[in-house]
């Protein structure tokens, strides 16, 4: 009777052992009795391990260290030294490129804005009806030329996005080059790539 309840507990024991308690290595086709997890839940997985491991002083001293690289590799593509996938993402793509190029190749009336205006506004304060009258003149001659600039740009930008990216999405070009071309040349960011004359 002892005999049986000894042999008994023994056998439930046995039972009870787990797989990974024993020493012989796992079968590698066997089932491991978990499913799989996703690569994303596993990715999640290990940066909350490395994030908890991080103190908050340092992981927001990490975060201004990323913020500062990104920043300077994006002053870099700005200055045309750098990778375009840098640049910010109102300039970045072939659209965007080719736009600028555009622009820049050629001569733009509204590029030469603000140093007539200064010139104009140094006329009128002159106390000389002449001259006066002159600034007048000059204002309504560069307002009038800027107009007719802008609605050529318009014409040809269409025509050219057209014909070179058939079917593609450039909404918002148009209005992205023109406002390109009432910068003065120097000052513009990303800085030119062509030539003025050259064809983009």
């Amino acid at each position: 009777m002892f005999r049986s309840r000894a042999k008994e507990e023994k056998a439930a024991s046995a039972d009870q052992a787990s797989p990974t308690d024993s020493k012989q290595p796992r079968d590698p086709q066997a089932p491991k009795g978990r499913p799989t997890p996703k690569r994303s839940e596993a990715q999640t997985q290990r940066r909350s391990v490395a994030n908890t491991t991080l103190t908050r002083k340092d992981a927001s001293k990490r975060q201004r260290d990323e913020r500062r690289v990104q920043l300077e590799k994006q002053r870099q593509a700005l200055s045309g030294r750098g990778n375009e996938r840098d640049l910010p993402l109102r300039d970045r793509g072939p659209i965007r490129k080719f736009a600028r190029d555009y622009i820049d190749s050629r001569f733009n009336v509204a590029e030469f804005f603000l140093p007539m205006a200064v010139v104009i506004l140094v006329l009128s304060v002159v106390r000389v009806p002449a001259l006066q009258n002159i600034a007048l003149l000059l204002w309504l001659v560069i307002i009038i030329l800027i107009v007719v600039d802008t609605f050529v740009n318009v014409l040809r930008i269409r025509k050219q996005l057209a014909e070179r990216f058939p079917g593609q999405d450039t909404k918002g070009t148009v209005w992205y080059s023109l406002m390109r071309s009432l910068q003065m040349r120097r000052l513009r960011l990303p800085k030119p790539q062509v030539k003025r004359g050259e064809r983009p």
